[in-house]
């Protein structure tokens, strides 16, 4: 299995390299143009371990929807290929971060079937980061890579914490589940398939 992926995409609207090696030591190189985004992205990579090299150029005069979408497809796009079908991983993931004031729970289940399911708000600004494109990345993420997401909000006052704790998770759990199990024979699924 190589666990790793390197692709480009290419739109009207933006721009996307990505290199990600799931087996790494949490080293980024992060350029999209949106700087709090760059941070979140930093943080996915630190606390989930990976090596992960982004390099995004977008429209974002006009708003970094394009950009935080398109970045969410190609994540998704390389996980899909960096696990090929799935084999020999433990599938399921979950991570409850605190972030000061604020707790988010994410759990996951790299199925080979995209679901997300999102409770709490995020609203607001932080910097010239529009919050509210934050699901949207993750939306993303899911349809491309296949898999189930669940990120539970569960408080917090400051929108920046927010956002970090669901970020950190994601890192955390997607770590966990994508983790080899040397027990495992093909894939964990009583079908053989994922």
């Amino acid at each position: 299995m190589k666990r790793k992926a390197q692709l480009t995409r290419k739109t009207k609207e933006t721009e996307i390299k990505v290199r990600w090696k799931l087996d790494g030591q949490g080293k980024y190189s992060i350029s999209t143009g949106i700087p709090f985004f760059n941070h979140m992205l930093e943080l996915f990579a630190r606390h989930g371990f990976f090596d992960l090299e982004i390099e995004a150029r977008g429209d974002t005069e006009v708003d970094p929807h394009h950009t935080v979408e398109d970045v969410g497809i190609a994540l998704g796009r390389a996980l899909k290929d960096a696990l090929a079908n799935f084999e020999g991983i433990r599938r399921y993931g979950h991570a409850v971060v605190p972030m000061d004031e604020a707790l988010c729970s994410v759990a996951i289940d790299v199925s080979g079937r995209p679901y997300l399911v999102w409770n709490g708000e995020i609203s607001g600004r932080v910097g010239t980061f529009d919050t509210e494109v934050t699901k949207e990345f993750f939306l993303a993420f899911v349809r491309e890579a296949r898999v189930c997401l669940h990120v539970n909000l569960h408080y917090g006052e400051n929108a920046h914490h927010r956002i970090e704790s669901v970020f950190k998770g994601f890192g955390r759990a997607l770590r966990d589940a994508c983790a080899k199990d040397e027990y495992l024979k093909g894939v964990l699924s009583t079908k053989g398939v994922l």
